[in-house]
């Protein structure tokens, strides 16, 4: 399997305090990649290394066999990669289709466009009955579909996701996990940043526990699932 993502003795500081020490991850191409980890554990710093926001100040970032440092995050993007944030973050005062738009601001055909659009209301039939609604009204679940359906009108190679499960009812989440794992299905590969590592664990195909900036554990996903230091953390 082909290394997608590489990350090399990533270290990256805030006002020249580090919070991740020489983190070293790949992610393979066509898998979901796990990082576990509770709060303060560096996870979306992580992210906003890879993203560029928060430059790491030692290391390597490869996407594809690309180095990504020293590029600015809409360079990065333009690589292929597409984040869905922590806490969803849509346009509360556009309506659905607007959102959705803002997500392929790259493509200048509006054939493609809405090709695109037509396979993100394929995907999520609730968006589509919901067309001109305005996001700020939609329901949490609906706002997640939302967030997850723009990113994807990039057609990324790598579906970056942090935290999708916050703030979602059980049964929402259990729905969450079901659409993850059918948009990397459908050939997508996922970066899976999450505290609910019972769920996670349970759809992805290897992972790494990130605690206080450093890795802790890795492996497969049955291998994390039956690491004691894992089950005491995360199974109780």
């Amino acid at each position: 399997m082909t290394t997608l993502l590489a990350l090399t003795n990533i270290s990256t500081a805030y006002d020249q305090v580090n919070v991740l020490h020489g983190v070293s991850l790949d992610a393979k191409e066509g898998e979901i990649t796990c990082i576990l980890g509770a709060n303060g554990a560096g996870k979306s710093t992580l992210i906003r290394s890879i993203l560029g926001l928060t430059p790491p100040n030692q290391g390597q970032i490869e996407f594809a066999g690309a180095s990504l440092i020293g590029l600015p995050t809409h360079k990065i993007i333009s690589h292929g990669i597409s984040c869905i944030p922590e806490g969803r973050k849509v346009f509360p005062k556009m309506t659905i289709d607007e959102n959705l738009r803002v997500g392929g601001y790259q493509v200048s055909s509006e054939a493609v466009l809405r090709r695109r659009l037509a396979e993100v209301y394929e995907t999520f039939p609730r968006l589509k009955e919901r067309i001109s609604q305005l996001a700020g009204t939609l329901s949490g679940g609906e706002q997640s579909m939302l967030s997850i359906g723009r990113g994807l009108m990039s057609k990324p190679k790598m579906l970056i996701l942090d935290e999708p499960s916050l703030g979602l009812s059980p049964l929402l989440v259990q729905e969450e996990f079901r659409i993850i794992g059918d948009i990397n299905r459908s050939g997508v590969t996922i970066l899976l940043v999450e505290q609910n590592a019972r769920q996670t664990l349970a759809i992805s195909n290897y992972g790494y526990v990130l605690s206080q900036g450093r890795l802790e554990a890795s492996g497969s996903a049955q291998e994390l699932s039956e690491n004691p230091q894992v089950q005491a953390a995360y199974f109780g």
